[in-house]
């Protein structure tokens, strides 16, 4: 069976091997999609000699970018730029709005939490001033990139897929998951440092990285009652429950609280950022504090679940349940550099209730 998906209700499980924490398309379909987007550059190619733009309407005020040229080290090999990129689009998870904290409004972006809209959550409300072309998650529509005439995508935080970066970089060079790492792990630092470096923005990257590093110790710093406590990070989907293991944005928000990620859940982590729990070991899931986002299913589905009332730090009272369509819920789950922010704000004052 599949590592269950991160994602909303309408990502289909069993995709998720492509453009999820850890969603990999059948080899079919990727193949198809390969061959798709190949052809349409080539097409594009032609035609890009003569013709109307019909692609380069402004996407807004792109900040500055006197930084180049720039090289940034990706899983790929090293990804140089010369000049400022004008058209950007973002296709990882939380690239777009990372882009949008510096200052860069993509021209096609992928909603991977189903906002609607612009296709970011709360936190970066606003910061469009044209929406982007809406681009899929776990089955980018290359032709869509493609039509957009980007001059750079972002593709930090995917599934580090081989084909699906190779069929990117033919459109446009690709800043895919960094060097050394691999599906969905890239936490919102790293990804804060790529996306900036790759605009040209270094100096700006490494202040908000700096300003949301002190939220981090301003609100350790105001519940030291969080040191040292396990934690375990869930869902439950229509699939069933499963566990976030060390590296995931999850647990790296707890982890920098303080808390220390469940040892048996990390334990049994292979390189999947994710563990499937199966019913009758819901105690696996057991720790000091218990996090369960629902995904594709209502929280009532685990409130009112008799296993998982038994579990013991269920029975204490520590655990939080998110509602999957709250935003507390998404800006848990998104880990970008906006939505950690809001989610300092929002989500530890739930923790420290459930922990009193």
């Amino acid at each position: 069976m599949a590592p269950i998906s991160p994602l909303t209700p309408q990502q289909p499980h069993q995709s998720q091997q492509t453009t999820t924490p850890r969603a990999r398309r059948s080899r079919g379909k990727a193949a198809v999609a390969l061959v798709s987007a190949l052809a349409l550059a080539s097409v594009l190619g032609a035609c890009s000699t003569g013709g109307k733009d019909t692609a380069s309407d402004s996407p807004g005020d792109n900040g500055g970018g006197s930084g180049f040229p720039v090289k940034v080290a990706t899983k790929f090999g090293d990804i140089k730029g010369d000049k400022k990129p004008q058209r950007v689009v973002a296709l990882g998870w939380g690239d777009a709005e990372t882009a949008l904290a510096l200052g860069v409004q993509p021209v096609g972006a992928s909603d991977w939490l189903a906002f609607g809209g612009d296709g970011v959550g709360p936190w970066a409300k606003g910061l469009y001033s044209k929406g982007p072309q809406k681009i899929g998650t776990l089955e980018p529509e290359f032709e869509k990139i493609a039509a957009l005439k980007p001059d750079l995508i972002l593709d930090t935080k995917s599934s580090g897929d081989q084909k699906r970066y190779d069929t990117l970089s033919k459109i446009a060079p690709t800043i895919g998951v960094p060097k050394g790492g691999d599906q969905y792990l890239t936490n919102w630092e790293t990804q804060t440092t790529m996306v900036a470096d790759a605009l040209g923005l270094h100096d700006k990257g490494e202040q908000l990285i700096t300003e949301v590093e002190e939220k981090f110790k301003t609100a350790s710093a105001a519940h030291p009652e969080f040191k040292g406590k396990t934690a375990t990070t869930g869902s439950l989907t229509s699939v069933g429950y499963g566990a976030y293991v060390k590296g995931s944005g999850r647990v790296d928000f707890l982890q920098r609280l303080g808390f220390t990620n469940n040892p048996k859940v990390d334990a049994k982590a292979g390189k999947s950022f994710f563990i499937e729990v199966s019913r009758e070991d819901l105690d696996l899931l057991d720790a000091d504090l218990l996090v369960v986002g629902p995904i594709g299913v209502p929280a009532s589905k685990v409130k009112d679940d008799a296993l998982y009332k038994e579990i013991p730090a269920v029975k204490a009272g520590h655990d939080l349940v998110f509602d999957p369509k709250s935003d507390l819920s998404t800006a848990f789950a998104t880990d970008s550099v906006l939505s950690v922010s809001y989610a300092l704000d929002k989500v530890v004052p739930e923790i420290a209730k459930v922990l009193k």
